[in-house]
């Protein structure tokens, strides 16, 4: 456990150390003090993976409290660490391929002058930190202060070109959108301290029945706390800050999108699982906004042409997968994703730094093309990443969506629906990662000469990252892979513990119609996914649905290349011919234009009526009024009583006289 302090701290303590003197220091031993802090946060990291896999399964759930927060009576809060199968991957995800982005952000950002390379690193390290607090967090307030961290991390991150007005319009597009969701995870986590008295996970996790199986109140704290996993994890209508979070230095994309803040809502979830069984409602409305988003965003990769862009939607539909795999139960499953995505997502994003680097930043495909000779290294495992991502069989991604779409049709929770949408969304990925890979680097060039003629690939520090990735993205897929095809099942039996209170029903959806094939449960044991009781897998299922996977991707494969390799006229003529379509995909299905038209133009005229009605006609006519009623009475007494005739005066005083006369006799009776 006292690693974790050098896990969490060392990367805080360089951040603050490089806000400091990083501009005196230079770029080398600034970035040297980054890098080092990180590859020492990982080697620590694997020292408390290490520590923790030596201990028996059940007792793999460790605490340390540092200092208190807050005390208020009978409610204390302290800022305490959680060391468990769950935060115990996340640590080793977040450091290690935070690691691998420093060592390549050094050379991205080298021509950047010392002090602004300085401030990118302070704010690099600041963000692995704020990201590693809200992993290791041991109750809502932790998790609380490193999710508000992130937030304000990944906008200093996003906007860091702070003279581009783009990038600090995206910055706090990002801050403002998750500013949303927030608010309904800080109502949940109130929600949660009024009914338990306490916001530490252990209590509260372990006494969440408290909130009733399926009652209005467990319904309600679930979906308050979706909403903050809304917004970090960008799923719709919340996802409009994720796209535009590209303006930031391509190494910071891949750090955002691929491994660190956009998990930060599945693993929530995840953590906070035993709350959303209590609530079918809340379990069906996060497959389903999880399956709506991944076919969503898929289909607006379809037509996008900007490279970035691309992998940016492409991380809004995999996110999608995950939380549609939380959604119908299958925790395991979805978390394996998590894992797999950030070494492929990590990988792409770098690849795409590395075209821009080579091509003086152009990111737009359509004038790429015959890259593939020019840059080997960025090419082949450029093309490891994409096939992962599209499911290639035997690629991590392969084996990790696989699980998720067999859990989504065959799942204790899954569906008909969601298996149909998450099955359509594979087929989108795979053209739409066929098209970025054939129209940039297969083909005749579109370049002009002179930026052909020099592309070169990137020096050792940005293709060293980029081959560590590649195989790593190959070879995470193998600790996933069906019961039927291994008996080790690592991943799966290392998340048992913290999933083990789950409980599922006894058959799923097609358990019904399963053909009499061979099931895994006769192969092997029981699957540990989740703590479920023993409920074998049908290993005929599986394969036909493996199969029809792999033809799926064979068949985009063979259709992207047809397409975008070659000279073909006919994705232009498809363009044309379904305009309104390809419009409605350009602009993003007007989402943006919509959110303007309501929420800042809407605003913009609400707040002008106030003006008007509120603030001019009521608050200022009060305050004038008063005004008035003072002038118009100094003038009636300056006009009407100072009017200088004697006879006036003496009238006036013999009736105030008389009146005061009046008064004493009145009262003294």
């Amino acid at each position: 456990m006292n690693s974790l302090l050098v896990v969490l701290f060392l990367p805080l303590a360089t951040a603050i150390l490089n806000r400091l003197l990083g501009a005196r220091l230079g770029k080398r031993l600034s970035a040297g003090l980054a890098i080092a802090s990180v590859l020492t946060a990982f080697g620590f990291a694997v020292a408390s993976f290490l520590g923790l896999a030596a201990l028996p399964p059940g007792q793999r759930h460790l605490v340390m409290p540092l200092w208190s927060l807050l005390s208020v009576g009978s409610f204390s809060a302290d800022f305490s660490l959680l060391l468990d199968p769950l935060s115990a991957v996340m640590i080793l995800v977040v450091t290690g391929v935070g690691a691998l982005i420093h060592v390549y952000s050094a050379a991205y950002m080298e021509e950047e002058d010392d002090a602004e390379y300085a401030r990118f690193f302070t704010y690099l390290n600041f963000f692995i930190f704020s990201m590693l607090t809200l992993v290791l967090a041991a109750n809502f307030m932790v998790i609380f202060t490193g999710w508000e961290l992130v937030g304000v991390s990944s906008y200093l991150l996003i906007g860091f070109y702070r003279s581009k007005t783009s990038a600090a319009d995206a910055g706090k597009k990002a801050f403002i959108v998750n500013r949303v969701g927030d608010l309904g995870f800080l109502m949940g986590i109130f929600v949660i301290l009024s009914q338990f008295g306490t916001l530490d996970f252990t209590q509260v996790l372990s006494h969440a029945d408290k909130l009733g199986q399926g009652s209005a109140l467990a319904t309600l704290t679930a979906l308050l706390l979706f909403m903050g996993a809304m917004g970090k994890s960008a799923q719709f209508p919340l996802h409009v800050w994720l796209p535009d979070a590209m303006e930031g230095p391509t190494p910071v994309s891949a750090l955002i999108h691929a491994a660190t803040m956009v998990t930060a809502g599945v693993f929530m979830v995840a953590r906070c699982h035993a709350i959303f069984e209590l609530s079918p409602v809340a379990m069906r409305t996060v497959a389903w906004v999880g399956a709506f988003t991944a076919l969503f965003a898929a289909s607006i990769a379809l037509v996008q042409n900007d490279i970035k862009r691309v992998m940016a939607y492409s991380t809004l539909s995999q996110l999608g997968y995950m939380v549609m795999a939380v959604g119908v139960g299958a925790y395991t499953a979805g978390f394996f994703h998590l894992f797999t995505h950030a070494f492929f997502k990590a990988l792409l994003f770098l690849g795409c730094g590395s075209v821009m680097h080579a091509l003086h930043g152009e990111l737009d495909m359509t004038k790429m093309g015959g890259l593939r000779k020019k840059l080997p290294i960025t090419f082949w495992t450029f093309l490891i990443g994409a096939a992962c991502l599209s499911g290639v069989p035997f690629t991590s991604g392969f084996f990790s969506k696989d699980a998720i779409l067999y859990e989504a049709l065959d799942g204790p929770h899954g569906s008909l629906g969601l298996w149909l949408m998450g099955a359509l969304t594979a087929a989108m990925t795979a053209f739409y990662v066929g098209r970025l890979v054939f129209k940039t680097f297969f083909g005749k060039t579109r370049l002009d000469h002179h930026t052909f003629d020099h592309a070169h690939e990137s020096a050792a520090p940005m293709a060293a990252p980029l081959l560590i990735l590649a195989v790593l993205a190959i070879g995470a897929g193998f600790l996933g892979m069906p019961r039927f095809m291994s008996k080790a099942q690592p991943f799966e039996e290392w998340l048992a513990p913290v999933f083990a209170d789950v409980k599922a029903p006894e058959a799923g959806p097609l358990a019904a119609m399963a053909a009499p094939a061979a099931t895994a449960a006769e192969v092997a044991p029981a699957t540990a996914e989740a703590g479920k009781p023993e409920q074998g897998e049908d290993v005929g299922l599986s394969l036909r649905l493996m199969a029809f996977y792999t033809l799926v991707v064979a068949f985009m494969a063979w259709l992207t290349y047809k397409w975008f390799a070659t000279e073909s006229g006919t994705p232009n003529a498809l363009a044309l011919a379904a305009a309104p379509i390809h419009q409605l995909l350009w602009n993003k299905w007007y989402v943006d234009e919509l959110y303007d038209l309501v929420f800042v133009r809407g605003l913009l005229g609400f707040s002008k009526l106030l003006l008007r009605v509120v603030d001019q006609g009521l608050i200022d006519g009060v305050v004038n009024g008063c005004g008035w009623a003072a002038q118009g009475a100094g003038h009636f007494v300056r006009v009407r009583l100072h009017n200088g005739y004697a006879r006036f005066y003496a009238g006036a005083l013999l009736a105030g006289v008389v009146l005061l006369l009046g008064l004493v006799l009145t009262f003294s009776l």
